[in-house]
């Protein structure tokens, strides 16, 4: 079952077409990420499903009927940039905007879901980037929505707190909600997302899930050797070789044939990595861009 259907969305100004005529749906109960360069129009997209923006054209589904003004009190959204008061206690920020809504999840539950115990006291100004986000996260969820919006929420994280919010997305997920996520970080959106879009230019370019994305647009596993390692001609090899740097890379359709190649030849492998081809690999095919900040 689709919880978000999306048809033929558009959003044009003046000068510029933003986004396009895209059409995608989401699955209930996944993690589903929107990808892009910056200026692709993803942003314009998430702002029009969440109602921030009144697209052109086209028609935005929730649950089989059309979106409507009802929708906020089912969808959490957690922006990149937010607010907060500076002399309200966390406590005290959850109580506010727990007055916004009619149905709430209870504080205590809220409280321990988004791992805020030792800091409830505090102001929202003395808080780590890592405790900021994860109330945040638990203003998104306030209300106890289907579907939550979440728009990079770790970017500027220690590698610590990004894992640690992982975690979070993940239990969100296995309560049955829906995550809508963007993000820069690549092995974040292949640990996370069930599904991907890919957008540049205001168009879907390509979507599916990290596997099968990875396995149709890579035939090959790269095999990296140092240079002064590799005593072959490349022009001889059956397999394609690129020079990168200090590293020849092998671009092998057969792991353990190339090595076995390798040995034969009595090329020194102890420089050797396998790297398999990644989300980081597949978005630079795709858009000529490496996703950055």
């Amino acid at each position: 079952m689709h919880i978000l259907e999306v048809k033929e969305l558009t959003k044009h100004y003046k000068t510029v077409k933003a986004v396009n005529g895209i059409s995608f749906s989401i699955p209930k109960g996944v993690c589903f990420g929107l990808l892009g360069p910056n200026g692709a129009g993803k942003t314009t997209t998430i702002e029009m499903i969440e109602g921030i923006t009144k697209p052109t054209s086209g028609e935005i589904d929730y649950e089989g009927k059309p979106r409507n003004r009802h929708f906020r009190d089912v969808a959490g959204i957690q922006f990149q940039q937010t607010s907060l008061p500076d002399y309200l206690t966390v406590k005290e920020t959850l109580k506010l905007f727990a007055g916004f809504y009619r149905k709430t999840l209870s504080l205590p539950s809220l409280i321990e879901k988004c791992d805020l115990q030792s800091f409830t006291a505090q102001y929202s100004t003395k808080l780590s980037g890592g405790q900021r986000q994860r109330l945040l996260l638990a203003l998104a969820l306030i209300n106890d929505p289907q579907i939550v919006f979440l728009d990079e929420p770790t970017t500027g994280l220690d590698p610590q707190s990004r894992r640690r919010f992982w975690t979070l997305i993940e239990e969100i997920k296995q309560q049955g909600k829906t995550v809508l996520l963007t993000t820069h970080y690549m092995d974040e959106a292949e640990h996370l997302c069930d599904e991907l879009l890919i957008i540049d230019h205001g168009e879907i370019i390509e979507q599916g899930s990290p596997r099968d994305l990875l396995e149709k647009h890579f035939d090959h596993t790269p095999i990296l050797l140092n240079r002064s390692d590799f005593i072959l001609d490349p022009d001889k090899m059956t397999e394609d070789v690129v020079m990168d740097g200090e590293d020849v890379v092998i671009l092998s359709r057969a792991v353990e044939d190339t090595v076995q190649s390798l040995i034969k030849n009595h090329v020194t492998l102890t420089s050797l990595r396998v790297r398999n081809p990644t989300l980081e690999d597949l978005f630079i095919k795709l858009t000529g861009h490496q996703l950055r900040q």
